[in-house]
């Protein structure tokens, strides 16, 4: 299983498998990761699931697609060049190691 690494907006970090396939979103709402509030379920229209890729998998992601860019436009968090919908990533082996940063807010 992979692992995926969520640093909170505490500093703290989660380290949590996640399933090959499941979103990094339900990984997150599924371990109780505090900050991630996926208020429409994954269904990329709300962004209440906003992080901080880091920058050493950006290459590993698709990029955003134009309904993902147009909700990260309106983030709560100020926008970053690394910022994504977590309920756009899929998991895989491929991102074993993945770390995201909870911003400070999603609302």
């Amino acid at each position: 299983m992979p692992i995926i690494h969520f640093t909170l907006h505490d500093g703290s970090v989660r380290e949590i498998d996640a399933n090959n396939g499941a979103s990094v979103m339900e990984t997150a709402i599924h371990n109780n990761v505090h900050g991630i509030d996926a208020e429409c379920g994954g269904c990329c229209s709300c962004a209440t699931c906003h992080v901080y890729v880091d920058e050493a998998f950006l290459p590993l992601l698709p990029v955003p697609d134009e309904m993902e860019n147009d909700l990260l436009d309106a983030v709560a968090s100020p926008r970053q060049p690394n910022s994504r919908l977590s309920c756009q990533i899929t998991v895989t082996p491929e991102l074993d190691g993945l770390a995201v940063q909870v911003p400070e807010t999603q609302s």
